[in-house]
This record gives structure tokens, sequence and C-alpha cells, in this order.
């Protein structure tokens, strides 16, 4: 597995190989030594989530909040989507940026996203299929998000391809302003 650091500390991109012959393909998505080697920690995974979208569908930005905050190590399985993380760490030199990046089946990418960070992404095929693995279970008494335009964070969504404005939950279109974040400690 190759990993890449992005320009964001703690947030990294994980390259599973992949082998190709006429039957298909084969690969390992996850192994525990080598990605708690490449996090510096041990991370116990206790969830794990999948959604299906259809194309336009925006889903985020979501977080929990301490102590049920979630790590993230999140795939496309099927399809392809956007995917956006946004550092909400008290005292980062990155607080308030993202990295965003195109996820898809074809290339098979992980993405690791830490505590502390927002997550969103939009689905830019029809029967996209996102996968999680979570640090920590669901709680709705801690689940928590943030507008997904909001001018501050500047984020670029790549609805260029899209016919319509994206497809977004009741919660995420009335979202909270970043400016309205107050992060925890």
């Amino acid at each position: 597995m190759k990993i890449e650091q992005t320009p964001i500390e703690g947030l990294l991109i994980l390259t599973p190989r992949r082998y190709v012959d006429a039957r298909g393909s084969f690969e390992e998505t996850w192994r525990a030594e080598q990605f708690n080697a490449a996090v510096g920690r041990e991370v116990h995974f206790v969830q794990d989530n999948e959604s299906r979208s259809a194309s336009g569908v925006l889903r985020g930005l979501h977080y929990q909040s301490p102590p049920f905050a979630q790590g993230k190590l999140v795939r496309v399985s099927s399809g392809a989507a956007w995917d956006v993380a946004v550092d909400l760490r008290a005292g980062s030199p990155t607080f308030g940026q993202h990295h965003a990046m195109r996820l898809d089946a074809e290339l098979g990418l992980n993405f690791w996203i830490p505590e502390g960070f927002a997550h969103g992404f939009l689905a830019l095929e029809e029967g996209t299929v996102f996968n999680y693995k979570c640090t920590a279970r669901y709680d709705a008494a801690s689940e928590c998000s943030l507008r997904w335009d909001d001018s501050k964070l500047a984020i670029d969504w790549h609805l260029d391809g899209l016919h319509s404005a994206p497809v977004l939950s009741l919660k995420d279109a009335s979202a909270p302003n970043f400016s309205d974040f107050k992060p925890t400690t």
C-alpha cells in the first residue's frame, strides 16, 4: 500500500495495490499494521457505514463533537465522488482549511480523515457507493454539520457537471455557517 501525506497534517491518501488479470482484479483495501504505522498510533474502527447516492447528491459537511468525534477511513466502491475534509482542530495551523479530492472505484483510493475534521462528498455518478470505517459509533446527540457552500470555506465542489443544484437533506440545507463554529480543545 502506498501512503501519501496531503498538505493538511493528518489527512492521508492510501493507494492499495491492485492485482489485475483476465479474471478481474483483487486488492487489499486496508491492513491494520500498515495503517497504524502510517498514522503513528493504533486506530480501532468500531463501525462501518455505506451510503448509496444518485448523481448530484451532496452529503455534508458532517462531524461529531467530542467525546464521540470520529476518524473516518473512506473510499468509493462504485461510482465516483468529490470528497472534502475541513480542519476543525483548535490551534491547528490549517484550521478552517480543506483538502478535496476525487475518489472513485476505478482508482480505489482510501482517504484517512482523523478526528477533528468535518467531512462531506458530492456523488459524481449515478449509484455512487461510499464506504466509511469509523473510529467512534454514531451518536445523534453529538452530530453536527457545517454549511457546505459557506463562502469562508471557499470549497470548489466541482458542480459544473451537474444539470441542477446539488440534492441536499433538510439538515444539510439548513446547517450553520463556519463562522458559528466553536472549536473544542
